[in-house]
């Protein structure tokens, strides 16, 4: 009788592990590209530039050229994406770049083995006319960076005067995302990255420009929106500006939470001293490191540079030697575009400097991370 009921209960348990077993779900592919960065994260950290495959220094628009390459023989292992205009049915993001040739460089990226990041600077609906033409040129009324209203986050929201028209542009997004899959129909994996920068006030979703609960309402509204459409290949960053005086209590007030998170992003720009950058850098990269360990998420340089790189040594002085102190696993230089650059350029000294990366063995490129 008693070795009936063990039997019978072993028989139990077998069927009960086998049924969790099978009920264990697929990873998505969001979950997929994260271990991968957090795999990679052990290595060191991957470089990365904005619109590295579209135009450099003296070029544009030529297939298979890059800035990145041009200097160190290989592509940056991260790319950054523009989706700003999409919104308003453009042909060109904010940036001229046509959204035919983002769709095909950023799926020839994952199509090569690299990992790329997609950010979007929505227009001002308050002020963009809907034919768009407030929005022609770089930064008039009607741009991510006119912060002339500040009741332009809540007139998106439920029940606000812009919902309707702000649901049509997060659908115009998902339509684009939703053309980004392989040559046999598989979704990619994306960093996505909006809103960043928040806790500036140069774009309309700034910090003087909407409430904490107000921000936290247009991530979700985004998000949740997104989910609806099935992008479960969406690996969402939150990435705040350079900020230098970060405390728990600040950084939470914007935060959208653990559940909506899975990359905490740092945007640092030298816009004035190195004295100023680095210790601002430090500072947030400690508080940033502690609360990505504390609560599970990757962290990353989801943005930096310095303006045409005055400095020919800041790369490897600079950059990089604080950059190896903390555990990120990428740093994305913007773009580099006519007069302007923040990316290598290939014969310059800083560009020669910028091959430290190169040389380094904790930081990765293309070749580095197939």
């Amino acid at each position: 009788m008693k070795k009936s009921i063990v039997i019978a209960v072993a028989a139990l348990v077998i069927v009960a592990c086998s049924t969790t077993k099978k009920a264990e779900p697929e990873q998505t592919l969001a979950q997929q590209l994260e271990e991968r960065l957090d795999s990679l994260r052990q290595k060191g950290y991957m470089a990365g530039h904005q619109d590295d495959p579209f135009y450099g220094i003296g070029w544009a628009y030529e297939d298979g050229k890059s800035d990145v390459k041009l200097t160190v023989g290989d592509y940056p292992a991260v790319m950054g994406f523009e989706l700003g205009g999409i919104e308003m049915g453009d042909d060109k993001n904010l940036d001229s770049v046509p959204f035919t040739r983002i769709h095909d460089e950023l799926l020839a990226h994952v199509k090569r083995g690299g990992i790329v990041t997609i950010s979007w600077h929505p227009r001002n609906p308050m002020t963009t006319a809907p034919d768009g033409g407030r929005g022609a040129q770089k930064f008039p009324d009607g741009s991510a960076w006119d912060v002339s209203d500040t009741t332009v986050v809540k007139s998106v929201l439920s029940g606000g005067k812009n919902a309707e028209l702000f649901k049509v542009w997060m659908e115009r997004v998902a339509d684009f995302i939703e053309t980004l899959h392989t040559e046999d129909g598989q979704k990619v994996p994306i960093i996505f990255r909006p809103w960043h920068e928040n806790n500036g006030s140069w774009f309309w979703w700034g910090q003087r420009l909407c409430s904490d609960e107000e921000f936290k309402g247009l991530w979700n509204l985004l998000q949740d929106y997104m989910n609806e459409r099935g992008f479960d290949n969406l690996l969402w960053s939150y990435s705040p500006n350079l900020d230098g005086n970060w405390t728990l209590e600040r950084f939470m007030q914007r935060y959208p939470g653990n559940d909506r998170v899975t990359l905490i992003g740092e945007d640092a720009y030298q816009w004035g001293t190195e004295e100023d950058f680095v210790k601002q850098l430090n500072a947030d990269l400690t508080f940033l490191t502690q609360f990505a360990k504390d609560n599970g998420k990757l962290l990353a340089m989801t943005e930096c540079g310095f303006k045409n790189i005055p400095d020919s040594t800041w790369f490897s002085r600079v950059l990089k030697v604080q950059m190896d102190k903390y555990p990120i696993c990428y740093f994305l230089l913007w773009r580099n575009y006519e007069k302007e650059w923040f990316g290598p350029v290939p014969g310059t000294p800083s560009g020669e400097d910028y091959k430290a990366f190169k040389e380094a063995e904790n930081v990765m490129f293309l070749n580095d991370i197939q």
